[in-house]
């Protein structure tokens, strides 16, 4: 097994090799154009909803992932050890294109790098914005992409993992896993930057906010929509079962 850097801005981690479809060709390319592909999957009456099943997640520019399989050719199956997860204990498995993992290879894991010259807890003293809030902040209106992992396009728990990650804090991929992986605290008891979790009854987490104070969160709330602030009523408020916490080092 090699450990290779990802070489391009974004690369989409896929189910399959057969997996994209026609519109999905300019993030498949050899040198992808995340924003020409959000154009054509909007333009697309299925395009976002037909992600579903396909992609897994994203890998950005410098991400190293370890190649597993090269058989396949102008793809290759890797996992990645940024991407924590129950499926695999090495990290996130699924397919690039080859032409997008030809960067060098490094035989060090290359941890994250926490923001530096950044105030951690910016604005006034006496009420301090817990870091992730403000991060996630930034991108208000953006909208919500299956499986996305980087600025171009966040899911749920996508969102959640890139606030940690920028602050060098590797935490796993998923919403269930994210659920398991936190420190448990008690719902009458979070504070901003923990973390809600939504579960239905006997069923697995399935979605994820960061808290922005007792009873408000900023997500990213599901295909069609952008990443917002708001309250914690109606159906979310039926289905929240519990929060935890992530130190930021």
């Amino acid at each position: 097994m090699i450990t290779r850097l990802v070489a391009v801005p974004v690369s989409t981690l896929w189910s399959a090799p057969d997996a994209p479809r026609r519109v999905d060709a300019a993030i498949v390319a050899d040198r992808p154009n995340s924003a020409a592909w959000l154009r054509e999957l909007a333009a697309d009456a299925d395009g976002h909803r037909g992600l579903h099943g396909r992609i897994l997640s994203q890998v950005v520019e410098g991400e190293p992932v370890i190649v597993i399989d090269e058989s396949t050719p102008g793809w290759v199956e890797v996992v990645c050890p940024w991407q924590p997860s129950n499926t695999d204990p090495r990290g996130y498995r699924g397919w690039l294109p080859a032409a997008h993992v030809a960067g060098r290879t490094t035989d060090d894991p290359l941890w994250p790098v926490p923001v530096t010259g950044v105030d951690p807890f910016p604005g006034d003293a006496l009420q301090p914005v817990h870091p992730a809030v403000s991060g996630a902040r930034e991108y208000l209106g953006l909208a919500y992409l299956w499986g996305g992992l980087s600025p171009a396009g966040f899911d749920c728990s996508g969102l959640v993992h890139w606030q940690w990650r920028l602050r060098g804090v590797v935490i796993p991929r998923d919403a269930d896993d994210q659920q398991e992986a936190a420190q448990p605290v008690e719902l009458d008891a979070v504070r901003p930057g923990d973390l809600y979790f939504f579960a239905r009854p006997g069923s697995p987490v399935h979605h994820v906010g960061i808290v922005t104070a007792p009873g408000t969160m900023i997500h990213a709330p599901e295909t069609g929509s952008g990443i917002r602030e708001e309250a914690v009523d109606g159906e979310r408020l039926a289905t929240l079962s519990c929060a935890g916490r992530f130190d930021i080092g």
